[in-house]
């Protein structure tokens, strides 16, 4: 585990949002581009929300099974640093855009979550998230995460159910490279707020000292 966790806020929708994240000291926020969800952002919507950050905040465009002509529009439009996919993607569905990339993986029990990962040598990192059959993520449910791999090849992002309540027993637990919240620190679906996005991150950092 690095000395400090990385944190990162996703499901951003607002420009003030965005920059309570930032103040508060989240290292990335995550724009989703999956029509479906209820934290869904437009290409205008995720330019603004870009533009108005403070430089050395990572901004992360979430996917679900976009097919690459509709993500190279978005890519063309959108100063995204890193691209997180949430869908079937295989490991050459989310190459080609010359940006790194994150794999989401819906965590069961009895899944060989390294042998998973083994599949996408060529992520940055592998986000573990609640399996939840027909939805892709943003569930809000934890999951068991003793079934974490102690040694993974690649770094984890942790995810799912995550607040400020359970965040520093899940980071003592499975020592993650980073941890990613979205409904944890919302009012309603798309709307966050400022204090529990306060609070998740100084549980963070708190555990992480």
């Amino acid at each position: 585990m690095p000395a400090s966790v990385r944190i990162k806020i996703c499901g951003i929708t607002r420009i003030e949002d965005a920059l309570a994240a930032a103040e508060a000291g989240a290292d990335a926020i995550g724009l989703v581009f999956y029509a479906k969800s209820p934290r869904a952002v437009s290409v205008q919507q995720a330019r603004q929300i870009i533009a108005a950050l403070p430089p050395f905040i990572t901004t992360v465009g979430l996917f679900v099974n976009s097919n690459r002509c509709e993500l190279n529009e978005i890519l063309a439009a959108v100063p995204l640093d890193l691209l997180q996919f949430h869908g079937d993607e295989n490991a050459a569905d989310c190459e080609g855009y010359h940006r790194p990339y994150l794999k989401a993986l819906r965590v069961k029990a009895g899944d060989d979550i390294q042998a998973q990962i083994d599949m996408y040598p060529s992520a940055a990192g592998v986000l573990l998230d609640t399996f939840v059959e027909g939805v892709p993520g943003g569930t809000g449910e934890s999951f068991d995460w003793s079934l974490v791999p102690p040694r993974a090849s690649k770094p984890i992002i942790l995810a799912g159910g995550l607040s400020a309540e359970n965040v520093g027993s899940a980071i003592a637990r499975v020592r993650p490279y980073a941890v990613d919240v979205s409904g944890g620190v919302e009012r309603s679906k798309g709307i966050k707020d400022e204090e529990k996005i306060r609070a998740f991150i100084a549980a963070c950092k708190e555990i992480s000292l």
